[in-house]
């Protein structure tokens, strides 16, 4: 099993295409079967990163499938034109 971990630190401002990213990113769990649990969260604290998304695939070639879906890759869009920041990380378990 592949764990894919996002971070993200948006622009001042857009907390409306946040939450439009946001719902976006949930609609892909049982639209895009390799995506086995997605969840996506708000920090609730100061000074750190914005949002997180944990989510799990079967494999990396799954992940994969995931990352060049046309519907990932619309979701993705809105994200990059409103964030300053992101790191990722993709572990086994």
């Amino acid at each position: 099993m592949i764990r894919h971990v996002v971070m993200w630190k948006f622009r001042p401002g857009t907390e409306a295409e946040q939450n439009r990213f946001f719902e976006g990113l949930r609609g892909l769990q049982g639209v895009i079967p390799q995506l086995l649990r997605c969840e996506v969260a708000v920090n609730v604290g100061k000074g750190n990163y914005d949002a997180v998304l944990v989510s799990d695939f079967a494999s990396l070639q799954d992940l994969e499938t995931y990352k060049n879906d046309p519907r990932h890759k619309a979701v993705s869009a809105l994200c990059k034109s409103i964030r300053e920041d992101r790191v990722a990380v993709d572990y086994e378990f």
